[in-house]
């Protein structure tokens, strides 16, 4: 077994992105949040019954993707129709559940149908893993699986449910809640209004640090990404990309963005933020680093109207953006121009988020087939490979091994 490198969650690269042995991914989307491994010697090949080190049923539903962290596996669950909110660990070896521990108890209520009651992903720094679930509950557990905290001051609702997920940075858990009005559903979903809050929690006691402050938004489910030597927060809303102080919370820079319901989370590329808008008028945007006020007029450095992701975050590999929009066509775009490459429909619809790994891009469907893709300037298909599974979560990349979460299973996938 190789020796694995702890990787901090909260550090942010831009390719070439280059290490010699294992990493943990430690977050959604990996531990720089962007989709790109470190890992070479992967598996290109896979099949229901083909390169599967183990398979292991998972109990409950939901759509949190698996995260790794040197021997342990860790994503969440909800049983009991969404009551039961649990964090399940699993051997990475052995592919043995090691525990599965109820966190909270909470009153499910509306979402999507396509959303569940366990969807963001959890985080760990290593000595604590910290989930969230669709009321807004944030709890840590140590690696045992002992509940460290539980901080319930957030009472989330939105009609859609909860679909972002935390990030960790220098001590602090931060987790975005753009939910809408209990009372009067259009508010905050339809009609713009300012309760939203970027929540700040201290890992070492759950207490709150700070709440950040939108200013007038719309309901998204964007996981936010840090950025810069400062590690400034950049989280996306309907309506609004922002730039957050992550040492106090206060709002630097806001840009308009139109649109309620964004899901996908914003790249990072050559000093552009690369995000995308919701429902509406879906454009992805490229926003220039710095600035402070509404830089809308200013910092935009380019617009596009088609290939807008609407599930799946993009992925940026330079020197192209690759998008997948909502009628399932994969857009390769040139990221520093926002010019079209070109275009593929798919044959699926994809949740999951793709991911660039030993050098090829790996894009799962809802079917649960895996693309795999050589990039560059034409569309080439390197294999597919189907588990014959449903399949909404973004897979993870850890130790010379995929980990797939199926419906019914989680898979670890070998070369």
């Amino acid at each position: 077994m190789r020796l694995a490198i702890p990787v901090a969650c909260y550090l942010l690269v831009s390719l070439p992105f280059v290490a010699a042995n294992a990493e943990n991914w430690t977050r959604f989307r990996g531990p720089n949040g962007q989709g790109i491994s470190s890992e070479a010697n992967l598996p290109l090949h896979w099949g229901a019954d083909k390169n599967i080190a183990w398979k292991t049923a998972i109990p409950g539903t939901g759509w949190s993707s698996p995260i790794v962290y040197d021997d342990q596996i860790f994503l969440t669950t909800a049983t009991e129709e969404g009551v039961s909110c649990r964090v399940i660990c699993v051997d990475r070896l052995s592919g043995k559940i090691r525990w599965n521990t109820e966190v909270h108890r909470q009153v499910p209520g509306a979402k999507r149908a396509q959303n569940s009651y366990a969807t963001p992903t959890p985080v760990t720094d290593g000595e604590r893993v910290y989930a969230v679930f669709y009321d807004g509950a944030i709890i840590a557990l140590d690696f045992a699986g002992n509940v460290v905290w539980k901080n319930t001051e957030i009472k989330f609702f939105s009609l859609h449910g909860l679909g972002a997920s935390p990030v960790l940075v220098n001590g602090q858990l931060v987790m975005p809640f753009d939910g809408s009005s209990r009372e009067e559903n259009r508010l905050g979903w339809k009609i713009p209004w300012d309760k939203a809050v970027v929540l700040s929690l201290d890992t070492a006691t759950g207490k709150v640090l700070w709440k950040g402050e939108r200013g007038q938004s719309r309901v998204a489910h964007v996981t936010p990404i840090l950025v810069g030597e400062d590690a400034q927060l950049v989280s996306g809303a309907g309506d609004r990309v922002q730039g957050f102080d992550i040492q106090t919370g206060k709002r630097v820079w806001s840009i308009y963005s139109q649109g309620e319901g964004v899901t996908p989370s914003p790249v990072v590329g050559d000093g552009l933020i690369y995000t995308s808008s919701g429902f509406e008028e879906p454009t992805i945007r490229a926003i220039r680093l710095g600035g402070e006020g509404d830089v809308t007029e200013t910092h935009i450095a380019w617009e596009q109207k088609k290939g807008v992701p609407a599930l799946a975050s993009p992925l940026y590999v330079a020197p192209y953006l690759y998008t997948i929009t909502r009628d399932n066509i994969l857009h390769c775009i040139e990221a520093a121009t926002g010019e079209i490459v070109w275009l593929k429909r798919l044959s699926s619809v994809y949740w999951a988020s793709p991911v660039l790994a030993d050098g090829r891009i790996y894009i799962l469907s809802e079917d649960g087939v895996t693309l795999v893709l050589r990039p560059g300037d034409r569309y080439e298909e390197l294999a597919r490979n189907d588990l014959h599974e449903t399949c909404f979560a973004s897979m993870a990349v850890s130790h010379g091994h995929f980990f797939i979460r199926s419906a019914e299973h989680l898979f670890c996938i070998r070369p």
